[in-house]
């Protein structure tokens, strides 16, 4: 009787990590979406705006796109990745960060600070590319999970080149600091 429970149970881990699998596909461009509540974040001056968002603006340099939910422990996952980045002091013209931010998937009652957060990141990283998406269409529209982090390395036509979901190991933040460094001087 033991095992056939540990094999149900082992049946149902399985075909329920297969059912909230990604769509993303290497060698491919990501599925389309727009967001247009509230969107991207720009600065003018010290004054934050909102302007709608698609997925086809990623053309043009090689980015390390972050999806995440509006919560401090899936923004925290791979701050490694960040700083990593941050060291490597990639050329500008060149590479750009992209975070997407799930405000939909935020603790209730904390939207207005999950907001509040992804303006002052904004701020402080004026060169990044920062969305709020207040409707979970990004990550419905990719089949990412809730309340995780996703990382997405894009080469400058927009085509996958990495993907993961989760916390990435030191390994996995070495291989996306690499696979830039390679992307940028094709």
């Amino acid at each position: 009787m033991k095992t056939k429970q540990l094999i149900i149970a082992l049946s149902t881990a399985l075909f329920s990590n297969v059912l909230l699998a990604h769509n993303i596909q290497v060698n491919h461009p990501l599925p389309a979406v727009s967001v247009q509540k509230d969107g991207e974040i720009n600065l003018n001056g010290d004054k934050v705006q909102y302007q709608g968002w698609h997925s086809a603006q990623l053309v043009g340099k090689v980015r390390v796109v972050q999806h995440f939910a509006g919560r401090t422990a899936a923004k925290e996952k791979n701050e490694a990745l960040i700083q990593a980045i941050k060291q490597a002091g990639f050329d500008r013209n060149k590479y750009q960060t992209t975070s997407i931010i799930n405000a939909d998937d935020a603790v209730i009652g904390t939207g207005i600070f999950v907001k509040n957060s992804a303006e002052k990141g904004k701020k402080e990283n004026a060169h990044s590319q920062v969305i709020l998406d207040q409707q979970s269409a990004v990550k419905n529209a990719w089949q990412l999970r809730e309340k995780d982090s996703a990382v997405i390395v894009l080469d400058k036509t927009g085509k996958v080149q990495f993907v993961a979901e989760g916390k990435l190991s030191a390994e996995h933040v070495k291989e996306v600091i690499d696979l830039v460094g390679k992307l940028l001087k094709q």
